[in-house]
């Protein structure tokens, strides 16, 4: 029976290291590698971890160690379902009516076109737009240094391409992190007189984070989520785990 947490275990270790090959390094994938390596590792050779943890029980240092981190570890589980339970909440919250100005918040542009995440955000986006045309939008991304035009532009040169009025999108090009996307894209928002209602654009695994910030800024957020590629959402789903833990203690 050992045999499938161990495989289990070994093919969320091979999820997690995917990401690296395409150069995406970040909490999520290196905690994940940790812990679905030691699992596999753990679960593999079943019967000397039983040994070792044995040995260190006779000692009253090693028993210390073992409650300490066992403690740890199950702290660590409930924490982990508590806040993918709000992310899930978070995600699947859309807005009541048709008139909502949308934040589409930035990701990564390469060579001048949208990356494969950012262009999940647009088409989310556009969904919404074209079904509510009362509806307009707040695209919100600077130029990082390797990018060749702002996630802003990029973004809304995609929606327009796709047939969306330039009229009904604003352009928010000068943030660099999500906080800044909201409060910057908030500013344009009452400064320009658009409908109050907001909803975010991105993807589901961040809409926690990107509600728990509007509502430090004083906004209340609905959601219309992007889905992301399945093999990169377990790597970003564990890096909110810390991204959101670290947001509500007021990081």
């Amino acid at each position: 029976m050992r045999a499938i947490p161990a495989l289990v275990s070994f093919i969320g270790t091979v999820l997690f290291i995917v990401p690296a090959f395409h150069g995406i390094v970040n909490l999520g994938n290196i905690a994940g590698t940790a812990v679905c390596g030691s699992l596999t590792l753990m679960f593999t050779f079943f019967g000397r971890f039983c040994g070792a943890v044995s040995a260190l029980w006779r000692t009253p240092g090693g028993r210390a160690a073992v409650c300490a981190v066992s403690a740890a570890a199950g702290i660590s589980v409930v924490l982990a379902a508590v806040i993918s339970v709000f992310m899930l909440r978070a995600a699947n919250d859309p807005p009541p009516g048709n008139s909502t100005t949308l934040i589409v918040l930035g990701c990564k542009v390469k060579n001048g076109a949208p990356s494969l995440m950012l262009s999940r955000r647009i088409g989310a986006a556009y969904e919404y737009l074209e079904a509510h045309p009362d509806s307009c939008a707040v695209v919100s991304g600077g130029k990082g240094s390797d990018e060749l035009i702002s996630e802003a532009q990029c973004m809304r040169d995609e929606l327009v391409r796709m047939g969306i009025a330039p009229g009904r999108i604003y352009m928010e090009d000068k943030s660099v992190n999500t906080e800044e996307n909201l409060r910057f894209s908030l500013a344009i928002i009452r400064r320009e007189g658009l409908p109050g209602s907001v909803a975010t654009v991105t993807d589901g695994f961040h809409q926690l984070r990107a509600g728990m910030i509007a509502k430090r800024l004083g906004t209340e957020t609905f959601s219309v989520s992007a889905r992301t590629p399945w093999w990169l959402a377990p790597t970003y789903w564990v890096r909110e785990w810390f991204g959101a833990a670290w947001c509500a203690i007021g990081g």
